[in-house]
């Protein structure tokens, strides 16, 4: 139904803490004979296009030969056969990887830093969304290329709306609109709810709330990373928001899993769900007649949230490897390649200059609402942290989520519990 927020457990990597850095091994000889193996992380058909983009590289550069694979059966399998790997040299050069294993890739000391390089002008890396080139970036050095963007942003059911006689959103609308709206929307008789939200407990719980949060000052963590943030007055305030259009208005459909409030909304039984573009094609394959807006504002802000994720190039010690990684991802995320793999697959193009491309038109009228979506990611101006303690923040505050909108905790006590376990989860940055 909708694009798999993941998060695994970091596992300890038994390797020396080296610094990740440019490679040792002399000088680079761009001439050079040389094979680098690329793991996608991809399922058939997408692989086929990049495995063709790898092909086309290859032709271009004789002297490259590229290794080019899924790696692993799913993606999420990835992370755990990279780290494996580290220990018997048996790791890619370039690997697909959710922007939330960012940072214990970068604390293996087997990545490489591409700081200076990206810094060059003609990469142009300042037209990478800004949460997509933060997370690229942890503890400061940069150790690859965004390879998906995306953003939360608001849909709604046109069908439930004007059955209900309630006007559409709007891009200015704001988080009491927004409930107006979902109470209106809400219809006992017909079994129809004016929102959709999952209390699952997962990642895909706990980000929907980040938004709110940030618009109304909070933060997830303390400055310094080392701490959780998010029992503030200003979570409390978001999270009670939530608790008072489940709990008091009864205006919100609560789904135990991730699976069932998509088909509802398709179905026209529910009016607004807070997704992204992956949702796009389910909704045009079952002809579902709908719109999409920013999200509502607090304080005048329509922060959302991305979940970028990356190519990650990694360090075998060898200059030629590792100049032809850099190269080969350089020339996939430019606009022209781009075109062809994530405006291809239905995904938002990496760069805000490819919104002016015949190719992003092509996909406007195949997924309406794409154009809203890539305008939104202005509005995603924090990057969801990757901090090593992550997975567990994020499962605590999922599990007080849904608590408090089951009715079963306050705000202020499911999220005072949940930073006592998301402070342990980060204890050891």
């Amino acid at each position: 139904m909708a694009r798999k927020i993941a998060l695994l457990a970091a596992g300890t990597l038994l390797l020396a803490a080296c610094s990740s850095g440019k490679p040792a091994g002399g000088p680079v000889d761009p001439a050079a004979n040389v094979t680098i193996t690329w793991w996608t992380g991809q399922a058939a058909d997408p692989e086929k296009v990049l495995e063709d983009l790898a092909a086309e590289f290859h032709k271009a550069h004789p002297n490259v030969t590229i290794n080019v694979s899924s790696g692993a059966s799913t993606t999420d399998a990835l992370l755990q056969k990279i780290t494996a790997g580290f220990a018997g040299d048996q790791y890619p050069d370039i690997s697909y990887a959710y922007g939330s294993w960012a940072s214990e890739l970068a604390s293996s000391g087997r990545t490489l830093d591409i700081t200076d390089k990206v810094n060059d002008p003609a990469v142009r890396w300042s037209e990478f969304p800004e949460a997509a080139r933060q997370t690229a970036t942890p503890g400061g050095q940069v150790i690859g290329f965004p390879s998906l963007v995306d953003n939360l942003s608001l849909l709604y059911n046109k069908t439930v709306f004007d059955n209900a006689h309630v006007p559409y959103p709007t891009n200015d609308w704001t988080w009491d609109d927004f409930r107006k709206a979902a109470k209106q929307l809400t219809n006992a008789a017909t079994n129809t709810y004016g929102f959709g939200f999952t209390v699952e407990g997962s990642e895909d719980t706990t980000w929907q709330l980040w938004p709110l949060l940030w618009q109304l000052g909070g933060d997830v963590l303390s400055p310094d990373g080392k701490k959780s943030a998010f029992a503030s007055p200003a979570g409390v305030k978001a999270l009670d928001f939530l608790r008072s259009m489940a709990v008091d208005d009864k205006s919100v459909y609560l789904d135990q899993t991730t699976e069932k409030y998509g088909p509802l909304f398709y179905s026209n039984q529910i009016g607004m769900i807070i997704s992204g573009p992956y949702m796009l094609h389910d909704l045009t394959t079952h002809n579902t007649q709908y719109g999409v807006t920013y999200l509502p504002a607090f304080e005048g802000k329509h922060t959302s949230i991305s979940g970028p994720d990356l190519w990650v190039l990694l360090d075998h010690k060898d200059p030629n490897r590792a100049y032809w990684s850099y190269e080969l991802t350089k020339w996939l995320t430019e606009p022209e390649q781009d075109a062809r793999w994530n405006l291809a697959m239905g995904n938002l193009p990496l760069r805000a200059s490819e919104t002016a491309t015949p190719a992003f038109e092509d996909l406007r009228k195949q997924a309406p609402g794409i154009d809203v979506m890539a305008a939104n990611a202005v509005n995603v101006t924090k990057p969801r942290p990757t901090v090593q303690g992550y997975v567990g923040l994020s499962q605590a505050v999922g599990e007080a989520v849904s608590k408090t909108l089951q009715g079963a905790a306050t705000s202020k006590e499911a999220l005072d519990a949940a930073a006592a376990k998301a402070d342990q989860a980060l204890a050891g940055n």
